[in-house]
């Protein structure tokens, strides 16, 4: 197989970064184009590896099958809930090779939910290197277009999160904190690529609050040797920007007197970092203070950082409607999506990084695991229920096509077999074929499966807020009030960070009017009763903003039905949607606003979950 260029750079000089960059372009070039034999080496090391776990023995695998005909005539096509009695018995302790020959070193955490927990996906020491692998991909790619970023730094806003140990005593943490914990990180090789403006121990800091300041101080202060800014997702560097429209007379300061701010900062480490890149810098300080002062904030990036030559962000699927922002705050600077990732596993790269937010396609690299694409049909632009549904007949199974069979045009979502021992899961984001590079082909990501409702890493589907809305509405009922109709929307604009709006519209059948506490209440019940990556954005991330309600005036959603059918809809097909996203529509149903409430609090959220820390 193929082997995957070693970071093996003595130094940061011209010559050996371009000889590098060479290794990594060849070694994309000769996977692509020989993608079905990679691929079938793949499945067969991850199946002769794996020969004797259990779950490869339970469903018939047996005598060292490797070949991909056996395995998917005897392998079927999971979800999580199909693995999860399995997962929970590794979480609690069982070390018996369930999935994998290899020890689980941990669980990566993901932003998807089951039973409003957090899924957790296994995994080894050894997927880290495939993972970080990946990475080193990114920048010789981004290099073929944008010449001389070694010669700079990037300002990148990375942040960890909470993790929590399972009762069996391995740690579960979202895979980007488990990857910036990790040697792979930490003790990275001196590397052009990987020279960020951020100290370790900045991105390392457990508060969100000094870990922002400190990491944006640092920003500010290596200013002209920015030549790249971003975090992972879009809604992570609005914030940023967003929290130096609230801070900059704060960090000018520190800028200007060559000190931090002990009060805000209280981390010794982060301090001591800080203090190494800091110098009094009057000059610096009064050009941020005159750029910050001004009336608009449009182009600040390329104000304050003058050399930024793109931004790099995530702004597929949901993270699309941040686009309008981004391009206000930056001039419209090239926004960069460069790879494609899960937590079940790391997938492939944006080989055209320069192109339009809704041209991303991503060539999936076809040494990161087997891979396998189920079609999606579409109905009147609804994904037929065949591909939305729990399970699959052996029929359905029987549809799956293999990574160099894929159609252009056509609609897949990915299946895949992992080296840690996720065997033909599916991982729910809809895909569509865009192109090839040689035999592998490139995807647009279409969407995550089932999700109307997204601010950051959170994904609300609509069997989620119905039942939110259930325990909410409990509360109108001493005052003889009911919701009639309602619907939704993700504010991405009006507030930073965004957070949910919910619009009601209520009947009133009582003579008591509804105190505007008991509203209050309705919006805490709706966080309460939503998955813990919500929960947590709300409480600890602070990515997400209180949740709204907004009652609208009686026959609001009457109006909303006869907009829908002079736009084509029928009227004897026609149902409320429960998320709305066109801007004419959720103009329609402001204008109607006759009052509306925020969550008074953050909901209740700590990390692992509620089973767990019912055991302590």
């Amino acid at each position: 197989m193929p082997e995957a260029p070693k970071n093996s750079r003595k130094s940061n000089d011209v010559s050996s970064v371009a000889e590098e960059n060479k290794k990594t372009l060849h070694f994309i070039e000769d996977v692509t184009t020989k993608a079905d034999e990679v691929q079938k080496r793949v499945l067969a090391e991850i199946l002769s590896r794996n020969a004797n776990v259990e779950y490869l023995q339970r469903h018939g695998l047996k005598n060292g099958y490797t070949d991909r005909e056996t395995f998917k005539k005897v392998m079927p096509v999971i979800t999580y809930e199909d693995i999860q009695p399995d997962i929970n018995r590794i979480a609690n302790g069982d070390k018996s090779p369930i999935f994998c020959s290899q020890p689980i070193s941990e669980f990566l955490t993901s932003s998807g939910t089951s039973g409003g927990e957090r899924k957790l996906m296994p995994t080894t020491e050894e997927e880290l290197g495939r993972r970080s692998m990946l990475y080193s991909l990114l920048m010789p790619v981004m290099s073929q277009f944008v010449p001389d970023l070694e010669k700079g730094k990037g300002m990148y806003f990375l942040f960890i999160k909470s993790e929590a140990k399972t009762p069996g005593g391995l740690l579960a943490r979202p895979v980007l904190t488990s990857y910036y914990k990790s040697p792979h990180f930490k003790n990275r090789r001196p590397d052009p690529y990987t020279n960020y403006t951020s100290p370790n121990e900045t991105i390392f800091c457990p508060d969100s609050y000094q870990s922002m300041y400190s990491q944006m101080l640092c920003g500010l202060c290596q200013n002209a040797e920015v030549l790249r800014v971003g975090a992972v997702f879009a809604s992570g560097f609005i914030r940023a920007i967003r929290f130096l429209e609230k801070h900059w007379a704060l960090l000018c300061h520190d800028i200007r007197t060559g000190t931090v701010n002990t009060e805000l900062i209280t981390d010794q480490s982060v301090r001591e970092a800080v203090m190494k890149i800091l110098k009094p810098d009057p000059k610096l300080a009064d050009f941020i203070d005159a750029e910050c002062g001004k009336k608009s904030w449009q182009g600040i990036i390329t104000r304050l950082w003058p050399n930024t030559k793109y931004v790099d962000v995530i702004v597929t699927g949901t993270m699309s409607q941040y686009i309008p922002t981004l391009d206000y705050y930056s001039n419209g600077l090239p926004l960069v999506c460069t790879m494609y990732a899960s937590s079940e596993c790391y997938f492939g790269v944006n080989l055209n990084p320069l192109c339009k937010p809704a041209d991303v396609s991503y060539t999936l690299i076809p040494t990161m695991c087997y891979f396998e694409f189920l079609p999606i049909h579409r109905n009147n632009g609804v994904i037929d229920s065949v591909s939305a549904s729990k399970s699959l007949n052996e029929k359905e199974q029987q549809k799956l096509v293999d990574l160099v069979d894929v159609k252009i045009g056509q609609e897949y979502e990915l299946v895949v077999t992992t080296y840690a021992g996720l065997y033909r899961y599916r991982v729910g984001d809809g895909l569509r074929v865009a192109g090839f590079k040689n035999n592998a082909p490139q995807f647009n990501f279409i969407c995550r499966k089932n999700v109307v409702l997204s601010i950051d890493s959170d994904k609300t589907d609509e069997v989620d807020l119905q039942n939110a809305m259930k325990n909410a509405v409990s509360h109108l009922m001493p005052f003889d009030a009911h919701v009639t109709e309602y619907t939704s929307y993700a504010d991405t604009t009006t507030t930073i960070p965004g957070h949910y709006v919910l619009f009601w519209e209520i009947n009133l059948n009582g003579s008591t009017p509804v105190p505007p506490s008991v509203f209050e209440d309705c919006c805490l019940t709706i966080e309460e009763s939503l998955n813990s990556v919500y929960r947590q954005g709300r409480a600890s991330d602070k990515s997400i903003g209180p949740l709204e309600i907004r009652v609208v005036e009686v026959g609001t959603f009457d109006k909303l039905m006869d907009y829908a059918i002079s736009l084509g809809a029928s009227i004897n097909q026609y149902k409320t949607p429960r998320c709305v996203k066109f801007a004419p529509i959720t103009e329609l149903l402001n204008s109607r606003v006759m009052s509306n409430y925020i969550s008074p609090k953050c909901p209740k959220w700590i990390p692992g979950h509620k089973q767990w820390n019912n055991m302590n």
